[in-house]
């Protein structure tokens, strides 16, 4: 009894120090708490002093623990059929969304500390069950109850109330009961669906006589659904609302972002709009912060490849590149060395185009379109903020090339990302852009060239004996007949594609004296990769067999993204 009054002046305390409450406040809300005996926090939500937003923040904050926005929350299907409205409403939480395959279902409540609420709603649902509670205030749950009970929620539900039904066009842009609205929910369905199934991108893509949705899964697009293509300009502007783009705007390619909560956190969608023949087409790119930003432990490299990497970064000036095509992950491996580096003593300063991972104590700034802000001008300005750490989103031109290196060469440790096959072939491609060769030596610290292969499912893969063609490719020699390596087959835990994950094939170039002293005198790619070799260099093909050879991808999957046929060639 003697601890609540000093929790609750604790609480009172911080909300003055954050500027949510004055100390007046504070002190009629504690007054009102003898008299009513209610939480601090739902006393000044009642008094009109603070917004239950703001109290969940600061509340989860002290307390160390996650909570969500419900206005922006989109509930799983399986999660809400778990859990009865009459128990939901009773123990006063929502099902928020349920992994089966780890059978952990999360749920928002007021006070994730109420053990009687936990055990009661372990016992309904299953003892094996793992209950994991988010924090969310109590209005925010009873409305949102209302609103997700009652109404279908899964994809193919939905789709059949729309194709019986009549698309109400004029509540789609309503603030409220929009659920009653099928296209509404259909259209949260399918983000909650892909961002659950570990989708990078969303396709809505139409036809001439229907809409096709497509994900994409480990690099590679699947068929989702199709749907009758007149329901379309309801779905894209449903879309385009939520995104705050200009639903009149049908002409002109736009973009946008799309904000919501899932699975108690924050997930983020890049909105892109383009006029096809056949109508609107629109791609969601799925901002996962969670997924993108992984520790370098967690990129899954080679000892060796991983120490080199953090002797790399080591380095107090100068530049480290990472390459790779589209979609190689280069923006994640960026981040994950970022995250490495963030800490209070560092200034770290970006400039990208757009700002696709928001990140605590980094300052990101977005190259502007309207050319008030463009890479060369921004690494001007940011140089002016007293950085120690530079991220450039992309070195595209001349320009922005020199002002990288300009502020690599003044003491600033500069990272960006280059298009070239292959971290050597980044030299040239620096040539082609106008950085003379002894700017280059010296200056630069090192070069990743990436590519994202998937990983054979663990549960399905199988073993097959190589033929001749098979071990040349992976350098094996005639009398290494016993080694076996894995296809994939396709099991239900993989939906039958016989893959599950990716992991990031990675060729790290780390510059010494001798390589500068190569590049300045203009050493051809040939000499450049035979030294590079004989310090322990490791190219992109000799990284993708060695997981061949380890069992973590298929062979077929490496030649998809690597080419190995040199290999052949050197065998003949």
């Amino acid at each position: 009894m003697t601890q609540a009054p000093r929790k609750t002046r604790r609480l009172g305390e911080i909300l003055i120090q954050r500027g949510v409450a004055t100390s007046d406040q504070i002190e009629i809300a504690l007054f009102e708490q003898k008299k009513s005996k209610e939480h601090l926090g739902k006393i000044l939500v009642r008094l009109g002093f603070a917004t239950e937003a703001i109290i969940r923040d600061v509340l989860g904050g002290v307390i160390g623990q996650e909570s969500a926005d419900l206005a922006r929350a989109v509930p799983d299907s399986e999660a809400i059929n778990l859990v009865p409205q009459d128990i939901a409403r009773r123990l006063k939480v929502l099902p928020l969304t349920y992994d089966s395959a780890r059978n952990r279902l999360t749920v928002a409540m007021a006070d994730v500390f109420n053990v009687v609420a936990l055990d009661q709603l372990e016992a309904h649902v299953s003892r094996t069950t793992e209950i994991v509670p988010v924090l969310a205030g109590e209005a925010e749950i009873e409305k949102a109850i209302d609103q997700f009970y009652g109404f279908e929620l899964s994809v193919d539900g939905i789709l059949r109330e729309i194709e019986t039904g009549e698309v109400d066009y004029q509540s789609l842009d309503a603030e409220s009961d929009e659920y009653s609205q099928p296209v509404v929910r259909l259209v949260n369905a399918l983000l909650s669906d892909a961002v659950k199934r570990g989708a990078s991108d969303i396709h809505f893509e139409p036809e001439e006589g229907f809409l096709r949705f497509r994900y994409r899964i480990d690099g590679v697009l699947r068929q989702i659904r199709s749907l009758h293509k007149n329901y379309w300009s309801a779905i894209a502007v449903r879309l385009k609302v939520m995104a705050n783009l200009d639903i009149a705007e049908i002409r002109s390619p736009q973009d946008g972002r799309i904000s919501l909560s899932l699975s108690g956190r924050k997930v983020d969608f890049r909105v892109s709009t383009l006029p096809t023949i056949h109508g609107e087409n629109i791609v969601l790119r799925i901002l996962d912060r969670q997924k993108g930003i992984v520790s370098l432990e967690e990129l899954e490299l080679k000892p060796e490849a991983l120490n080199t990497l953090k002797l790399m970064v080591a380095r107090p000036e100068g530049m480290i590149l990472v390459t790779g095509p589209t979609g190689s992950g280069k923006t994640t491996t960026l981040y994950s060395i970022l995250n490495y580096m963030n800490t209070e003593s560092v200034n770290i300063m970006t400039l990208e185009d757009p700002v696709e991972y928001p990140s605590t104590m980094i300052r990101q700034s977005a190259v502007q379109e309207s050319g008030r802000l463009d890479f060369s001008n921004g690494i001007r300005s940011i140089m002016r903020q007293d950085p120690d750490i530079i991220l450039v989103g992309e070195i595209r031109d001349e320009d922005t090339a020199n002002m990288a290196f300009r502020a690599a060469m003044t003491g600033h440790q500069v990272f960006s990302t280059l298009h070239t096959n292959s971290a050597i072939g980044s030299i040239p491609r620096l040539l082609d852009v106008g950085i003379k060769p002894h700017i280059m030596a010296g200056n630069i610290i090192g070069i990743i060239a990436q590519r994202l292969v998937r990983k054979l499912c663990e549960r399905c893969k199988e073993p097959f004996q190589l033929g001749d063609v098979e071990r040349n490719l992976l350098g094996l020699k005639v009398t290494d007949k016993q080694q076996v390596i894995y296809r994939s087959k396709g099991c239900r835990r993989c939906e039958n594609t016989g893959f599950k994950g990716r992991i990031a094939l990675m060729e790290v170039l780390r510059f010494d004296d001798e390589m500068d002293e190569l590049v300045a005198r203009g050493g051809t790619h040939g000499d450049l990769l035979r030294l590079a070799i004989s310090k322990g260099f490791r190219t992109l093909a000799e990284v993708g067999t060695s997981r061949v050879i380890d069992g973590t991808t298929s062979l077929e999957e490496v030649t998809r993204v690597v080419d190995l046929t040199s290999r052949l060639k050197q065998k003949h």
